[in-house]
């Protein structure tokens, strides 16, 4: 394949947080596309948490994780950034990238600067972007009627989530986001926490507005497993009844997802923790008017991960199949 200047490479928009994100990114990088990753600003736990608060700063630790998928370096400087102390008072449970990202923002006078500049250090492939350039707080309101405060109080608290929102409710999104999103061929949104990694995004007022105005392909990657405290006994389309219903509008042209089998030892480790993999209800779904793009997308390590190779694979063959039809 002749190689193409970026001007002419589809252009891509990436939607989401959590590991999921990360590691899909690392096998999307090496596809011939334009990448823009925009990630959650409401993580207040562990090491983000606490720059969070005492930096008042936007969380880090999202961002981190995407910097480094899509950075061009050695692996043991990535293994150096996702470095994580262990002692040292004030300094145990930090990351170094985290750090790193704390005192490029403190460099440079803000957060979206801060990534900007990190992001040539790392000679990332691509743009990351932050949805807010300001820490948003995510709530929930479980079926029950409670509220719940903070994106790591949520899956803790073991109930049936009815919503979330966020505060403030009328964040402004970066206007790089937006511009990216009207700009898009295509948008993928997903994997990750459904709640905590990807609704957030969603309910920041305008980046929802110019997915739905957006003319791009439109793609939900659904998770593999279940998430204790969150999803528990989700369904393939109960997650993007999930999205419907915070968002008001049928987001997605096409849903990819796993219909690999998973090993009985694997969902036995992972039934341990309260999950279980993913009901792929096909017909209920397609019902629903999505088009699913069903695969062996798991691999298995310590933890199920997606298959990077083959997630990217499909993910490339609707956008050059979407690019071809707008030709």
């Amino acid at each position: 394949m002749k190689e193409r200047r970026k001007e002419q490479l589809p252009r891509i928009v990436v939607i989401g947080g959590g590991t999921g994100l990360s590691v899909m990114l690392r096998g999307l990088k090496e596809k011939p596309l334009d990448i823009t990753a925009i990630v959650t600003v409401a993580d207040d736990g562990g090491s983000s948490g606490i720059l969070r608060n005492e930096l008042q700063m936007p969380p880090p630790g999202d961002i981190r994780n995407v910097l480094i998928a899509l950075a061009d370096v050695e692996p043991l400087l990535s293994d150096m950034l996702q470095y994580r102390f262990n002692s040292g008072t004030g300094l145990a449970g930090h990351s170094l990238g985290n750090l790193m990202l704390a005192a490029m923002t403190d460099i440079s006078g803000d957060f979206v600067s801060g990534v900007r500049m990190l992001s040539k250090v790392l000679a990332v492939r691509g743009r990351v972007l932050p949805a807010a350039g300001e820490a948003i707080v995510l709530k929930a309101e479980t079926v029950d009627g409670m509220i719940i405060t903070g994106e790591s109080s949520i899956p803790k608290a073991g109930k049936a989530i009815k919503r979330v929102f966020i505060e403030p409710p009328d964040v402004e999104p970066l206007e790089e986001a937006v511009e990216a999103i009207k700009q898009a061929d295509a948008i993928l949104i997903g994997p990750g926490s459904l709640y905590t990694s990807i609704i957030p995004n969603l309910l920041v007022p305008k980046l929802a507005e110019s997915i739905v105005d957006s003319n791009a392909v439109k793609m939900f990657v659904c998770n593999v497993m279940t998430q204790p405290g969150e999803t528990d006994n989700y369904s393939v389309s109960d997650h993007l009844a999930a999205v419907h219903a915070h968002i008001g509008h049928h987001l997605f042209d096409y849903v990819i997802v796993n219909d690999g089998e998973i090993p009985e030892q694997v969902q036995m480790k992972y039934a341990e923790r309260g999950a279980k993999a993913v009901h792929l209800d096909l017909e209920e779904v397609k019902r629903r008017g999505y088009e699913v793009v069903a695969d062996r997308l798991v691999l298995f390590r310590t933890y199920l991960r997606h298959d990077a190779v083959r997630l990217s694979h499909h993910i490339y063959q609707l956008v050059e199949s979407w690019m071809e039809r707008k030709r």
